[in-house]
């Protein structure tokens, strides 16, 4: 099984559908978001997407943009953070801001994977057994500088994808 995973796409609706051919060309399973869209016709247009889409809220969203409506219209599975999956065996949290991580890693021993968004930074890092990932910058301006990521299950293998 292989997992998408993009965050802080800040209203950049034309790296949304380049991120979304992307995933789709991947024929990923599922895709995560990791906070920050921002408002709810950025969101809908991942209805496009031929996989599920799970994701975290960021600082930046809020409910008065429309994100919990657009959210239920679409049956995508966002809350805030974090989000607890597990997907082909593998335990995953799902978070925006990577503040937290530590404490929860300390106190969640199953957990495989942690996701982050928030800090527009490349990070892939393994702590004891975990793999701790963010793609990077997804919406900024300059071609060939954003990244989206995917991940392996079967082996934790990651890729980032420039666009």
């Amino acid at each position: 099984m292989k997992i998408g995973v993009v965050s802080d796409t800040h209203n950049n609706l034309k790296n949304v559908a380049e991120i979304i051919n992307l995933f789709n060309h991947k024929k990923v399973d599922l895709v995560i978001h990791t906070g920050d869209i921002t408002n709810a016709k950025t969101l809908s247009s991942f209805s496009s997407l031929k996989c599920d889409l799970y994701g975290v809220f960021g600082n930046n969203d809020r409910d008065e943009n429309g994100l919990e409506e657009i959210m239920k219209i679409h049956e995508f599975k966002f809350q805030d953070p974090p989000l607890n999956i597990t997907l082909n065996g593998r335990n995953i949290a799902v978070f925006h801001e990577p503040d937290p991580i530590d404490e929860y890693r300390k106190k969640n021993l199953n957990i495989d994977i942690i996701l982050h968004g928030h800090t527009h930074r490349y990070r892939e890092e393994i702590i004891g057994k975990v793999l701790i990932y963010n793609p990077g910058e997804s919406a900024g301006m300059q071609k060939g500088k954003n990244a989206i990521g995917v991940i392996d299950l079967s082996d934790l293998s990651t890729e980032r994808i420039f666009f």
